[in-house]
């Protein structure tokens, strides 16, 4: 047919890297941010409740999470710190943060875990309440907060391996303040207007003839 011409319509670009690095990145800051207050809210509740007894009477003995273990408390507000380094660094260095951050989750999972059956916290509480070193605790019991946060852990694991695999699309804290990783050239200064009346007095100081004659 004549006077009728093809025209391509024109293609959606692609979603690319910046779309992957943006959900990523987005991700990563929920899953850690959430697993850090996860972990050290639950390392502050109860973990495990028994009775000791001392002179013939019966008394209960609670152990929170930080009388059970340091450990995670500690590795989350590692992993905090590292979720929010991962910005201020590039390439191998943010690779570096990024396993550090992992671990940190890897490693409050592992604590959490292991506190969630420990009764020594509540054995040593009943030694010093009975003045008796070889004194246990009797009727153990624990509740579901080990549990808790070694969930906690796993959302900064999660966040410590989307940071691995997507991290060199994230941007970086000091990106904006560069323009094309080259430094801005410094201005030149305005040379000197020789007519102006304190260039006159200058020259004459140094011993010149203003006029040129």
């Amino acid at each position: 047919m004549e006077g009728v011409t093809a025209v391509p319509s024109p293609c959606p670009e692609p979603a690319g890297p910046s779309r992957t690095g943006r959900t990523s990145l987005a991700a990563a800051l929920l899953s850690g941010a959430l697993g850090a207050a996860v972990a050290l809210l639950a390392t502050r509740q109860q973990w495990s409740e028994g009775v000791a007894t001392v002179a013939g009477g019966a008394f209960p003995l609670t152990a929170t999470g930080s009388d059970v273990t340091g450990v995670p408390a500690a590795l989350a507000v590692v992993g905090l710190a590292a979720l929010v380094a991962v910005f201020a660094v590039r390439r191998a260095g943010r690779l570096a943060v990024a396993a550090v951050l992992a671990l940190s989750g890897a490693g409050t999972v592992a604590a959490a875990l292991l506190g969630a059956s420990d009764s020594a916290a509540l054995d040593e509480k009943a030694a010093r309440a009975s003045g008796d070193a070889s004194a246990t605790v009797g009727a153990l019991s624990h509740t579901a907060w080990p549990y808790v946060a070694a969930v906690g852990g796993l959302l900064l694991l999660v966040a410590g391996l989307l940071a691995l695999r997507f991290g060199r699309l994230w941007p970086a804290m000091s990106g904006r303040y560069e323009r094309g990783g080259a430094p801005r050239p410094r201005r030149a200064a305005a040379p000197a207007d020789p007519d102006r009346p304190e260039e006159l007095w200058k020259a004459l100081d140094r011993g010149e003839d203003p006029t040129g004659a």
